[in-house]
């Protein structure tokens, strides 16, 4: 019954061990940069670049209809845009960084929806923006182990001034030229992941799976190695957990795997010992009093 129910469909059908394996590498990328934009406060920044990516996505597809390379470029190089733009205008105009991003994902997410609905079904616009993480082929898994891979790279390199930019961000500009490279080589990391995430969970999901797993391990750890792997825990058990709702029950696979890592959130929130809802409604006395 055990075997049936959990690993059954795996042996079974290759276009489920290819999902879960994107899903894995989804995870070890994206999850880990989650993690520095939660300790950077810049959770929902990830949201607005999440869309951002949406009209150069869909230019692809204009030109190319669902070319995985097309699309790829189209949208890192949206997001890139968008990245730079809003900072552009925080550092010209009174404008704040968050309220400039929120404008452009705004006018992203409209642009990208009217380009792939001019063009296509709505059945593209539904891959567009949920993915189709059971679809995935050889090359689309190449394209997420390859950006997995890169990340995991790129913050081995980067981990001592991600973790003290996250600290004490004026005092890595004071000491260090770095800083705006750090910062520049992050947003384009945030980037590279989201769009990589766009092909399996859509650009409505692909956030999800950045965000919420860093959220829940925030209950679970207090250092930072501690909350990149238990992180990358939830997201993996979200994305075996979402997959097997998804084939036994008949579920969009995308919104299956971001709803189980919000129910482990919401538990973590609860029950987590590192500051939940439980410790500190019941905290502990210290020995002897």
């Amino acid at each position: 019954m055990i075997w049936d129910i959990f690993f059954q469909p795996f042996a079974d059908f290759g276009f489920m061990r290819r999902a879960f394996l994107g899903c894995i590498a989804v995870s070890l990328g994206a999850t880990p940069v989650g993690v520095f934009l939660m300790l950077r406060r810049m959770s929902l920044t990830g949201d607005a670049m999440a869309h951002a990516i949406l009209p150069g996505a869909a230019v692809g597809f204009l030109i190319a209809g669902l070319s995985l390379g097309a699309m790829t470029i189209g949208g890192v190089i949206a997001g890139m845009a968008v990245a730079l733009l809003s900072g552009f205008v925080t550092r010209v105009t009174a404008l704040r960084e968050d309220a400039s991003l929120a404008a452009f994902y705004l006018i992203s997410l409209a642009l990208g929806v009217l380009i792939v609905s001019t063009r296509g079904s709505n059945v593209d616009l539904m891959h567009v923006l949920f993915g189709t993480v059971l679809a995935l082929n050889d090359p689309a898994l190449i394209l997420l182990c390859s950006i997995a891979s890169l990340s995991l790279l790129i913050l081995a390199v980067l981990f001592r001034p991600l973790v003290l930019e996250c600290a004490d961000p004026h005092f890595l500009r004071s000491v260090s030229k770095l800083s705006a490279i750090t910062h520049f080589v992050f947003l384009s990391l945030v980037v590279l992941n989201l769009v990589g995430g766009f092909h399996a969970l859509g650009t409505l999901m692909a956030v999800g799976i950045m965000i919420l797993p860093a959220a829940a391990a925030r209950f679970w750890a207090d250092s930072i190695g501690g909350l990149v792997v238990i992180a990358v825990a939830v997201a993996a058990l979200s994305s075996f957990s979402g997959l097997l709702l998804s084939y036994h029950y008949s579920l969009p696979s995308g919104p299956a795997i971001i709803l189980v890592a919000g129910i482990l959130y919401t538990v973590s929130l609860l029950f987590g010992p590192v500051g939940s809802v439980v410790v500190q409604a019941f905290p502990r006395r210290p020995l002897g009093t």
